[in-house]
């Protein structure tokens, strides 16, 4: 019998009394992975990096920058504004509190605290936050493929991108097109071409390894791949893989002219983001490239990085 591990949820306790961090931290280290800050500014970094925590315990007092800054902060932006977050702090005035919720806490504890009333509204609210997960998790996802739709690609490619332009790094995106599909589905019939597109999805997303690579429907027979730290080169290695893992299927098709299996054609863009520059033109010029691929007899990957003016 196979035993499925489970990662304990994250928590990061955000407070600028160590002690506080240490009696917090020992009552729930069994249950819970946790990290720690002892500022705002070191809080809102731990809050950004990945895996991002499950829930945060958020002091208001703190120096640089204080705990309804970082909630404020947190919940304007999209990638960490779904993280729950329960201030605990000596600030006991009504006006304190409606503050706190209105921000976008989900919970206001007030010090002294009691520490089973902290350790059973941690657990509600993480129970809360895996069902939404869930919810969220299943609305993101391809009907018929079973990979992330357009909307989920829209998402992460916000949030990649605005990573990408305040990290300074490199971030690309692949479009991909079966290759004359429709010929496909009306020789085949359209459960066979169900068939086509779900297996092909598979293979698509079979082909990232990161955690942080993406592949999403992007719609009909139109597939999408965002690569987050990856320059020209990585970009052409994975369309590459995917060329050929999905040419290995061997899935006959007799009404192609490129050869006598489905194939895909792919076209990348890669680019440094900067201020001001539209994401949308990274996804042009990928557009493009998978053009010139079908033009240049399909089968193939073509690549352009923005940041240089290379095309290959």
């Amino acid at each position: 019998m196979m035993i499925e591990s489970v990662t304990k949820p994250t928590i990061l306790i955000a407070d600028d009394i160590p002690m506080n961090i240490k009696i917090l931290g020992d009552a729930l280290k069994a249950d819970y992975s946790i990290r720690f800050a002892t500022d705002g500014l070191k809080a809102l970094e731990i809050a950004r990096s990945f895996p991002l925590p499950d829930l945060i315990l958020l002091d208001i007092m703190m120096p640089g920058m204080d705990g309804y800054d970082v909630c404020r902060t947190l919940k304007e932006d999209k990638e960490t504004q779904s993280i729950p977050i329960i201030f605990i702090t000596a600030m006991s005035q009504e006006e304190d509190e409606t503050k706190g919720l209105e921000l976008g806490a989900v919970d206001y504890i007030t010090k002294p605290f009691s520490l089973p009333i902290v350790k059973a509204r941690i657990k509600t609210h993480i129970e809360l936050k895996r069902h939404r997960d869930m919810l969220e998790r299943l609305s993101l996802l391809d009907g018929l493929t079973g990979i992330p739709n357009r909307r989920r690609f829209d998402e992460c490619f916000d949030i990649e991108w605005k990573r990408a332009e305040r990290l300074s790094s490199f971030l690309s995106v692949i479009m991909i097109d079966i290759d004359l599909f429709k010929q496909f589905n009306d020789f085949y019939g359209h459960q066979h071409g169900d068939d086509c597109l779900k297996l092909v999805a598979k293979t698509l997303a079979g082909s990232v390894k990161r955690a942080s690579d993406c592949v999403a429907r992007y719609g009909g027979e139109e597939f999408v791949g965002i690569l987050p730290d990856t320059d020209i080169q990585g970009a052409i290695q994975v369309g590459d893989a995917m060329r050929q893992n999905v040419e290995a299927l061997r899935m006959p098709h007799e009404r192609s002219t490129v050869t006598d299996y489905v194939t895909i054609s792919l076209g990348t863009a890669t680019t440094i983001p900067t201020r001001g520059q539209s994401r949308f033109s990274l996804l042009e010029v990928a557009d493009k490239n998978l053009y010139h691929a079908k033009a240049d007899g399909r089968n193939c990957v073509k690549s352009t990085d923005i940041s240089l003016g290379v095309t290959i």
